[in-house]
């Protein structure tokens, strides 16, 4: 499994680790910082889930007028990670 650490940007998240297994299937989703509840919810959903279909459906949400989010954040690692 590879191991991606990627520091946020606009974010109250400041970190978000993840491991792509080989068939680029997300595990353990870790952010470090943001809201608790949302951020804790959401590792659990996308566990084990297409790395790709999960950057498709997060890309783009934004928190208030930021920009950006921790889900948009995770998903610009994600396309990153699989790049």
């Amino acid at each position: 499994m590879k191991k991606i650490e990627y520091m946020t940007s606009g974010t109250c998240a400041k970190k978000i680790e993840f491991e792509l297994d080989d068939d680029r299937k997300l595990h353990n989703v870790q952010f470090f910082g943001g809201c608790p509840g949302n951020l804790a919810a959401i590792p659990k959903i996308i566990e084990g889930m297409d790395a790709s279909k999960v950057a498709g459906l997060l890309k783009g949400n934004p928190c208030g007028n930021r920009g950006t989010s921790c889900a948009d954040q995770l998903a610009i690692a994600i396309e990153k990670a699989i790049a």
